[in-house]
C-alpha cells in the first residue's frame, strides 16, 4: 500500500467520522446550544448536499490538476476550518455552517483514491480496491460511535472538535507533500459531465445510486441516536455502543461486497440481492420499531451491512466511462450517492418534525418505511440495467 494512499485513507476516515458523529452528540448539543433533532438533520443534510455539489468541480479538478492539490487544499480549508467553527458554535446555525464547510473539505478524498485506482491499476481490481478503501476508511464510523461519546463526556465536545481540526490540518499537509498524481490520460479528447450523461446505460444506474446509501448513512449518521433515545430512552453511552455495532456491520458489508462481483461473475445481481436484503431490514424496523432495542440495533446493522454496495455500483458505472473522463465519472456517481443522502436528511427532518410532536413512534416508522419504499423502487429500475464486468 503506497504512503499516499494510506494518507488518503486516513482522510477518508475523517470523512466517515464527520458524516456520522452528530448521532452521538444529539443530547449534549440540545442541552448546550439548543440544537433539536430537526436542526441536526438539516445540518447533516447540508453536509451531504454540499459534498454532493462539490463532486462536479472536484471531478474536473481531478482530471485537470490531479488528486494531490485537490484533496490537500480542500481538506485544509473545509475540514480544518469547519471543525474549528463547530468547536466555537453557540447556536444551531453555526453548526449548520460548520457542517457545510466540512462537507467541502471531505468531498475529494475518496474520489481522489478512486481516481488513482482507475488510472493506475487493472480495471478488474477496481471494485475490490474501492471496497478496501471504503472499508478501512469506515473506521471513522467506529470512532464516531462510542469513542466520540466517551470523548464528549470526558473532555467535552468542544475540545473534541478542536482536536479534529488539528488532525484535519495535519493530514492535509501530508497529502500536499506525499500524494503522487497519476500520469495524464493519453488522449487529446475533451469532454465534460454532459458527455457522461449521454451514455444511456448510466441512466438505469442513477436511481439506485441515489437511494442505495441513503438508509445506512441516514440512520447511522443521525437517526439512530434520536430513535434509540426517544423510543427506548437509551443514554449517550448506550447509543454510542449501538452506533459502534452498526458501524462494524457497515465495514464488514463493505469487505463482503468487494470481491463479490468476481466470485459470482456478476455485478448487477450482487447489487440487487444486497439492496433487497437492506429493504427487508427496513421493513422489519418499520413493523417492529418499539419491540426491543436489541432487535432494532440488529435490524439497523442488517441495513448497514446490505447498504455497502456503493463501491460495486461505482465499479459497474466505471466500466462505461471513457478514460479521459474517469475523474468526472466517479465523482458524478458520488454526486448521486451522497446527494441522495442529503435530500433524505432534509426531508426526514421535516417529516420527523411534522409527526413526532403527536406520535414519536409513528415518526420513526414513517422514516424507515419511506426508506424501504425508495430502495425497492431504485432496485426495480436497476433490474433493467446492462450487467458488465471488466
Amino acid at each position: 500500500m503506497r504512503i499516499d494512499l494510506i494518507l488518503l485513507c486516513l482522510a477518508y476516515v475523517l470523512s466517515q467520522f464527520f458524516r456520522a458523529f452528530l448521532a452521538v452528540l444529539t443530547q449534549v448539543l440540545e442541552t448546550d446550544i439548543g440544537a433539536t433533532p430537526a436542526d441536526l438533520a438539516f445540518a447533516s443534510g447540508l453536509w451531504f448536499l454540499v459534498f454532493a455539489a462539490m463532486q462536479i468541480p472536484v471531478g474536473a479538478a481531478l482530471d485537470s490538476i490531479g488528486p494531490r492539490r485537490t484533496s490537500a487544499l480542500l481538506l485544509l480549508i473545509g475540514g480544518g476550518g469547519g471543525a474549528a467553527l463547530f468547536a466555537v458554535a453557540t447556536q444551531p446555525l453555526h453548526i449548520t455552517i460548520a457542517m457545510g464547510l466540512v462537507g467541502v473539505g471531505c468531498s475529494p478524498v475518496l474520489m481522489a483514491s478512486y481516481f488513482i485506482f482507475a488510472r493506475m491499476y487493472p480495471p478488474a481490481r477496481f471494485a475490490t480496491l474501492a471496497a478496501l478503501m471504503l472499508g478501512v476508511g469506515s473506521v471513522g464510523n467506529l470512532i464516531a460511535a462510542y469513542p466520540t461519546a466517551w470523548a464528549a463526556e470526558t473532555i467535552g465536545w468542544r475540545a473534541t472538535l478542536w482536536v479534529l481540526a488539528g488532525i484535519s490540518a495535519t493530514i492535509a499537509a501530508g497529502l500536499w507533500a506525499l500524494v503522487q498524481d497519476p500520469p495524464k490520460a493519453d488522449s487529446t479528447e475533451k469532454g465534460s459531465v454532459l458527455d457522461l450523461l449521454k451514455i444511456p446505460a448510466l441512466w438505469l444506474l442513477f436511481p439506485l445510486m441515489f437511494v442505495n446509501y441513503m438508509p445506512a448513512a441516514g440512520i447511522r449518521g443521525l437517526w439512530i441516536g434520536p430513535y434509540l433515545s426517544d423510543v427506548f430512552t437509551l443514554t449517550t453511552s448506550e447509543i454510542g455502543q449501538a452506533t459502534l455495532v452498526m458501524g462494524l456491520a457497515m465495514i464488514i458489508g463493505t469487505f463482503a461486497y468487494g470481491p463479490a462481483d468476481r466470485i459470482f461473475g456478476s455485478r448487477k445481481w450482487v447489487i440487487i440481492g444486497g439492496n433487497l436484503i437492506g429493504a427487508i431490514g427496513l421493513i422489519g424496523l418499520t413493523v417492529f420499531a418499539d419491540i426491543s432495542p436489541l432487535r432494532s440495533v440488529l435490524l439497523m446493522s442488517i441495513v448497514g451491512f446490505a447498504g455497502a454496495s456503493f463501491p460495486v455500483l461505482i465499479a459497474h458505472a466505471r466500466s462505461f466511462f471513457p478514460a479521459h473522463l474517469t475523474g468526472r465519472g466517479v465523482t458524478l456517481m458520488n454526486l448521486f450517492g451522497i446527494g441522495g443522502v442529503g435530500v433524505m436528511q432534509f426531508g426526514s427532518g421535516k417529516l420527523h418534525a411534522a409527526i413526532a410532536p403527536t406520535n414519536p413512534l409513528l415518526a420513526y416508522q414513517s422514516l424507515f418505511g419511506l426508506m424501504a419504499g425508495l430502495l425497492l423502487l431504485g432496485a426495480l429500475i436497476y433490474c433493467f440495467s446492462q450487467d458488465r464486468m471488466d
